[in-house]
């Protein structure tokens, strides 16, 4: 849970500050003064709980005392972002830069600005933990690079990616984030109930490109902790974005994440391929029809004779209904593989697609829900290292 600390004397601002962190994932801890400690140690000794991530120094506090503050800050603790509320122009942002200062907010903020500060500040804190290792945080043991795949559209692929991006990011908080690779008609966006600022079309270009902080600024946060990087507003953009690029801005955010979960496009294209280049997992979605099947055992081949079949291979059934006339037995025999997780068909799927609530963020104990935890589980960093029943050996259950 991110921590988010403000110390100010203004009641006014500290009442808008909290009202920002409803939302986020994280609470706010308010220390009511108008002058600073002299050291950082000096305001974490009086916090509790789980480390601070952004301390808001403002507004009412002496400028000078709070630059200083936060350039001990940076030297000390510089997993931390600080936020100066002040008042000013070049005079206070210049000095402020060079103190390692994250931000600059107006004490006259707006609750929705607030909170979009917070969200980038938080966002940039993560970063710099997972860069300095075990001395700041526990470290990831790898990250993961999971593309989401499936030969034909209309098998629930984005259903199953937003479902597993909330439901890894319960087992990393603040370390996942989606990145929406159906570049022309991506549904990531609405599947989390999300209106980005930015999105793929400026992530792959100008600054982003060389700079891990900004591209980071473009990710939108979901009220889960995980991150999302959404599909171009304008399809024509898609045109415009390389499979070069694409597999750049995968290595990116693999610097900065510990699970990437990649949507990707139905088919093989130049983005697909991309992402399976860098990929460790495929999670192979199909339906349960003839074509969705058979398209994934062509799938297989081409992939298996192009040397770009990820280490990892998940296999998803989605839509399983014995009245369909086949059986699990019947897919595995013509994929040449075992169903790894079987998703019953359910009602309760397309009520949360409507709602833009994946199942595993509303605590649904559908039987679809049941097989997406078993997904996530899946991905686990000590999955291997456990016992499994034979999922393929068992019948469709209703």
């Amino acid at each position: 849970m991110s921590r988010f600390v403000l110390i100010t004397p203004d009641n006014n601002f500290s009442q808008r500050a909290k009202q920002a962190t409803n939302s986020l994932h994280g609470a706010l801890q308010t220390l009511q003064a108008d002058y600073l400690p002299p050291s950082p140690d000096d305001i974490l000794r009086t916090i509790n709980g789980d480390p601070a991530e952004v301390i808001l120094l403002g507004p009412g506090l002496p400028t000078d005392d709070a630059i200083r503050l936060a350039s001990l800050f940076d030297l000390q603790f510089p997993e931390i972002s600080v936020v100066l509320v002040a008042n000013g122009g070049s005079d206070v942002a210049l000095p402020a830069m060079r103190a390692g200062i994250r931000d600059l907010l107006s004490p006259d903020a707006a609750v929705d600005d607030i909170r979009a500060m917070l969200e980038r500040a938080s966002l940039a804190s993560a970063g710099r933990r997972r860069g300095l290792g075990a001395s700041v945080s526990e470290a990831p043991t790898g990250t993961r690079i999971i593309a989401v795949m499936s030969p034909k559209g209309g098998v629930g692929k984005t259903t199953v990616t937003t479902n597993l991006a909330v439901g890894l990011g319960k087992i990393a908080r603040s370390g996942v984030v989606v990145v929406d690779l159906d570049l022309q008609f991506g549904d990531v966006a609405s599947g989390l109930m999300l209106e980005p600022e930015r999105t793929m079309a400026d992530a792959v270009t100008g600054a982003a490109v060389q700079d891990s902080m900004v591209l980071k600024s473009y990710l939108t946060l979901h009220p889960s902790g995980v991150y999302a990087l959404c599909a171009p507003l304008n399809p024509a953009q898609a045109e415009q974005i390389s499979g070069e690029q694409v597999g750049h801005l995968i290595a990116q955010l693999a610097s900065e994440f510990q699970y990437v979960v990649v949507d990707t496009a139905p088919g093989l294209g130049e983005h697909v391929l991309a992402t399976l280049d860098r990929a460790t997992d495929a999670v192979w979605v199909c339906g349960m029809d003839i074509p969705s099947i058979r398209g994934l055992r062509t799938g297989f081949r081409i992939l298996d004779e192009l040397n770009l079949m990820p280490e990892n291979r998940h296999v998803v059934l989605n839509f399983a209904d014995r009245r369909s006339g086949l059986t699990v037995q019947d897919v595995e025999a013509t994929i040449g593989c075992p169903v790894d997780v079987v998703l019953p068909r359910s009602r309760a799927v397309p009520f949360s697609t409507n709602k833009g609530v994946p199942l595993l963020q509303d605590g649904s104990r559908d039987g679809a829900a049941r097989g997406l935890a078993q997904l996530v589980d899946r991905l686990r960093p000590d999955w291997k290292e456990k016992q499994h029943k034979k999922l393929h050996r068992r019948a469709v259950v209703q």
